[in-house]
């Protein structure tokens, strides 16, 4: 009986290791919309690699702009050719991805004069990619799940009022998750203070063209001592590692899959905020087969 016993006792603690050990399972995030050979939308969905699925990018808007998407080769915005994705939205919603609008990126037109201004965007951004109704929906009636903060330029200034704005509309219904990919170093020149507002979901950051964070050939702890800060300063559901899924992804700061499963993610996998892996971007994920190789140690 003793034996049975400790028998029963060694399988509950196994299944609680697995528990414990698949609990800290962590999904990957892609960038989509920068170049028309990286494949639709539906496709890239329908690949099963990925949790999340980022836009990109609305990049004109604020400052008494028109808002306009720019998504490269895969349509038109001026002719209200965008629209056309409404329906792989929904059959990438259907296969339980989440799609987000990245607001910025590196080369867009965007600022936010005031207070106000970040009142009126956020207000647009609920008519016209929310759950708020618009005639001119760039997207089409699909309703994204929320809005990525890839601010490079412009100011630092009302990003936190935007995302304050932003997360009032939760209040009606579906969630709005707030996302970011603030650059490794700390903190972030351009959306430090909307990180701190606490109110962001998912904070893919950018360890890569930063190499006084990012990884090094061998060396770990530069990005480790980056990671630790950002996983104990920032309020944010997970933190993700945000990296080029190619070597011509970025300028520097890939790292290689032999590395990245046998050193990186066990060194940051024990944080009870490790969300996964973000890649720039779908297209190059494409040319590498990195999110293949990697789902199974993410």
């Amino acid at each position: 009986m003793a034996f049975r016993s400790a028998i029963s006792l060694s399988f509950v603690c196994l299944v609680l290791i697995a528990l414990a050990v698949g609990s800290n399972a962590g999904g990957i995030a892609i960038y989509w919309g920068q170049n028309g050979n990286e494949g639709t939308l539906s496709e890239t969905c329908g690949t099963g690699n990925y949790e999340y699925v980022i836009l990109s990018f609305l990049s004109s808007f604020g400052n008494g702009q028109t808002p306009m998407i720019n998504l490269a080769g895969h349509c038109d915005p001026y002719s209200n050719g965008c629209t056309g994705l409404s329906s792989d939205i929904k059959s990438c919603q259907a296969n339980g991805v989440k799609v987000m609008l990245s607001l910025g990126g590196a080369s867009g037109s965007y600022s936010l004069a005031s207070t106000a201004d970040a009142k009126e965007v956020a207000t647009y951004l609920w008519n016209n990619f929310l759950g708020g109704q618009s005639s001119s929906r760039p997207l089409g009636a699909a309703v994204l799940d929320g809005i990525d903060f890839d601010i490079e330029g412009g100011t630092d200034q009302h990003w936190n009022d935007l995302a304050r704005f932003l997360s009032g509309y939760s209040k009606r219904g579906k969630k709005v998750h707030l996302t970011a990919a603030p650059q490794c170093p700390f903190p972030d020149a351009w959306v430090g203070n909307a990180l701190n507002t606490g109110l962001f979901d998912f904070v893919w950051v950018q360890f890569y063209n930063n190499p006084p964070c990012q990884y090094n050939a061998g060396n770990i702890g530069n990005l480790e001592d980056s990671w630790k800060q950002w996983t104990s300063d920032i309020t944010a559901t997970k933190i993700f590692l945000g990296l080029p899924a190619s070597p011509e992804a970025a300028g520097s700061g890939f790292i290689p899959v032999s590395d990245l499963t046998s050193k990186v993610l066990p060194a940051i996998k024990g944080s009870a905020k490790y969300g996964g892996v973000m890649l720039w971007s779908k297209y190059y994920d494409d040319q590498s087969g990195y999110s293949s190789a990697i789902k199974n140690s993410v």
